[in-house]
């Protein structure tokens, strides 16, 4: 087995966070702009392709907010995603100037849009990973942590 590097976008605006918007079995669920990492691409290269292909924007990076370990088995999609392990570094973010983002030229297979959602109504909202409830504040502070737990 081998360990993926994902990396995500993590897009603050005005009080609120942009996510793409998805559609599973259960309903509809966010995730942060996001994707793998690519042989000979670092990070930031990364970052900036998935964000093109999901939600048409060039953005502009900032520091590491957190890194997180994604253990499949450990999770409650552990009957689907076993056999994976991957490491997640999310990243501040903004959109590059006079960028309006909409569902990107190559979005995941789940996903149906992008979405501003306040950040006073993150705790309300189905979003992966979890523990992004935790760690993003209302007021767009995120607390005092790097490294999140491989459970959430």
């Amino acid at each position: 087995m081998s360990i993926r590097n994902s990396v995500k976008a993590i897009i603050i605006d005005n009080d609120k966070i942009l996510l793409t918007k998805n559609k599973d079995d259960w309903g509809i669920f966010y995730l942060l702009p996001s994707g793998g990492q690519e042989k000979f691409e670092d990070m930031h290269e990364a970052l900036r392709r998935e964000c093109y292909e999901e939600i048409s924007c060039d953005i502009k990076i900032k520091d590491i907010r957190f890194v997180r370990d994604y253990i499949g088995q450990r999770h409650e999609f552990a009957e689907l995603d076993s056999g994976t392990h991957q490491i997640e570094y999310m990243f501040e973010c903004s959109l590059a100037d006079n960028a309006i983002a909409c569902n990107g030229t190559i979005p995941d297979g789940a996903q149906i849009g992008v979405e501003w959602i306040p950040l006073s109504q993150l705790s309300d909202i189905r979003i992966y990973p979890s523990v992004l409830k935790e760690v993003i504040c209302k007021d767009g502070t995120f607390e005092n942590k790097i490294y999140l737990s491989a459970v959430n």
